[in-house]
């Protein structure tokens, strides 16, 4: 296998000229360029990955934990980190944790010890995760995307759920409903509280009172929807209108519409969360609350790349807006 030493022999520089064009680090003439290229290619030569980033005390390669889920929101989170990883010249390496904090250290601990560059978190089991792993290996930046907390210092960027819970309820109180059921994620989790808070707050700005039997606790998958509109239609006075706590659920919800007999909306209104691609192939097409999910991606890979290149300042929180999406599910009762 040719080496460095090999290649500045063959087109008669030194190595450290070598080095400067293979990693462009310094101008180097044309000619030089052009002699050394030769070289590389005729001794198919490859830099060495594990050398340079020993030289450099960089891997140019960022970890991530996520929680393995139905939702397909993950998985689109997912490829939009990887694309913007690309682009900036660097590799993903992603670990499932389904839901198990020991999975979550286990994973944790391995990805520290293959010195990632940098970590992103989006699993709530982060919150159970053993400090002494992050202890550890304090030196890794990490950056937390939408779900937490966590009892490490770390950037945050998140959506304003509390908001997106507002717009999706206003929106039906606009189209007459005051009947208007909500199916939770998990009450544990930060996005779900915040998601039933801005539901709250809509209720009370349009004085209509808020009653307990129309909220079903779901856990953001599709059984969860299924069950939490089953139980609202089991009430004497179902909700003319149901805000599922993310699109999972809202599919949940129409599942067990259909089976009941009932349709979407000329029976009851629906409004999701997250504007996953599926929820426009929906029939009907979704009313829904859209995440920003590209300036998720973006603002999270660079805030992690701003500290990998050394900023210092506070941990950031980023809040990203949400916004409505009127596509077919509500009726309007007006």
């Amino acid at each position: 296998m040719a080496t460095m030493k090999d290649v500045a022999r063959l087109a008669g520089v030194s190595t450290s000229t070598v080095s400067h064009v293979v990693n462009n680090t310094r101008f180097v003439s044309d000619e030089i360029r052009e002699r050394i290229l030769k070289a590389v290619a005729d001794l198919n030569y490859s830099p060495s990955a594990l050398a340079r980033s020993l030289k450099l005390n960089q891997t140019r390669t960022l970890g991530m934990m996520v929680t393995t889920s139905n939702n397909p929101f993950f998985a689109e989170v997912v490829a939009g980190v990887e694309r913007i990883c690309y682009q900036r010249g660097y590799t993903l390496v992603l670990c499932n944790t389904e839901g198990d904090p020991e999975r979550l250290s286990h994973n944790l601990e391995v990805l520290l010890q293959k010195r990632i560059d940098g970590l992103l978190l989006m699993c709530t089991e982060a919150r159970s995760a053993s400090a002494e792993v992050f202890g550890r290996h304090p030196a890794v930046p990490i950056v937390v995307m939408d779900w937490g907390p966590l009892n490490t210092i770390a950037d945050r960027i998140q959506d304003n759920s509390a908001l997106g819970g507002y717009l999706a309820t206003r929106h039906l109180i606009e189209q007459g409903h005051s009947r208007i059921g909500l199916i939770t994620g998990p009450l544990d989790k930060l996005p779900a509280q915040s998601r039933q808070q801005g539901y709250r707050q809509a209720l009370e700005e349009a004085d209509i009172p808020f009653r307990a039997e129309y909220v079903v606790e779901g856990d953001f998958e599709f059984t969860g929807g299924i069950s939490g509109m089953h139980q609202l239609l089991a009430l004497a006075e179902p909700p003319s209108a149901v805000f599922a706590g993310n699109d999972v659920s809202a599919v949940g919800v129409y599942q067990a519409l259909y089976r009941a007999g009932l349709r979407v909306p000329q029976d009851i209104s629906v409004v999701g969360y997250d504007d996953i691609e599926l929820s426009r192939y929906l029939t009907p097409p979704l009313t829904t609350i859209h995440q920003p999910q590209a300036e998720l991606c973006r603002q999270a890979v660079d805030t992690l790349l701003d500290r990998i290149q050394g900023a210092d300042d506070a941990p950031r929180l980023i809040t990203l807006e949400p916004k409505l999406i009127a596509r077919e599910s509500v009726r309007s009762l007006k």
